[in-house]
């Protein structure tokens, strides 16, 4: 099972030291990746319909692949994994440039995670419409293998279009795309399309949606067999916590585990790194 840390981004105030030493310390820890959850757009909830979703107008991200591009300088190593994207409210091809650009330049190191999110302001800022972002997302999905592997498109979808054209330079490789989330939808949507799954909680919880997401790979006619199921330890509130969430998602079958810092009332980034840092030594 590779395991790998998730970018504590809303505790460290958009520190670009904090991204350097963290990015920097997930390398020389051993892990195998590093994961970024993805926010364009803050906004308040007190609003109709209200916001329900974790996260406010205070909350600070960094972008993920600005990011990524950023630590593939200054690593060797590592993956990295947006966990995830929120894919609906981007446009189709830029999305697959702005991919393959960063899997080319940090030597094929890009996981691509996507969802569809939940804050409806977010996408009024980007200009795409929230009711219909499953579709728009099972059709993106499909649209980007097809920018990666041909060198001559032209597409005619409910969302997207292109005549005759491409992305030049394109991957080496088939970029793999996992899906996230918490409804049938997403279970769907991985069963039907996805390389992997991302769950987030604890891992029984994650073993019930993984049966969801088995069940759909096979009304499919897909295999489970190096199907991706990666555990984000939300639920964990303690270094015990990870070593154990690890432990019983290792032995579930489970392939990929981010460790989550956020909300251990750590105060900068040294105190995440010493966190990691213990988690490491325990879970080899």
């Amino acid at each position: 099972m590779k395991i790998g840390v998730v970018y504590p981004q809303i505790e460290l105030g958009g520190d670009p030291e904090a991204v350097r030493a963290i990015g920097r310390a997930t390398e020389a820890l051993g892990y195998d990746h590093l994961l970024a959850y993805d926010h364009v757009v803050g906004a308040t909830h007190d609003r109709s319909p209200e916001l329900w979703g974790p996260y406010t107008d205070q909350h600070p991200f960094h972008d993920p692949f600005v990011m990524f591009a950023y630590l593939a300088g200054m690593t060797e190593r590592i993956e990295f994994a947006t966990g995830v994207i929120i894919l609906p409210q981007r446009q189709t091809a830029l999305v697959a440039k702005q991919v393959t650009d960063l899997d080319l330049l940090s030597g094929e190191r890009l996981r691509l995670g996507v969802g569809v999110g939940w804050n409806y302001v977010e996408y009024d800022a980007l200009g795409q419409d929230f009711s219909t972002r499953g579709a728009r997302a099972d059709e993106q999905i499909e649209l980007l293998r097809r920018y990666w592997s041909e060198p001559l498109l032209s597409f005619e979808g409910r969302f997207d279009r292109i005549d005759r054209g491409n992305i030049n330079p394109r991957p080496r490789r088939r970029v793999p795309i996992w899906i996230g989330g918490f409804v049938e939808a997403a279970f769907r949507r991985g069963g039907r399309l996805g390389d992997g799954f991302m769950f987030a909680g604890d891992p029984a919880g994650a073993l019930e949606q993984w049966k969801r997401v088995e069940h759909h790979l096979s009304e499919a006619g897909r295999s489970s067999e190096g199907y991706g199921r990666e555990l984000i330890t939300i639920a964990a509130r303690s270094v015990d916590d990870c070593c154990k969430a690890a432990d019983e998602w290792r032995a579930a079958g489970g392939t990929h585990l981010s460790v989550v810092t956020m909300g251990m009332d750590l105060d900068s980034a040294d105190a995440h790194i010493d966190f990691i840092s213990q988690v490491r030594e325990r879970v080899a």
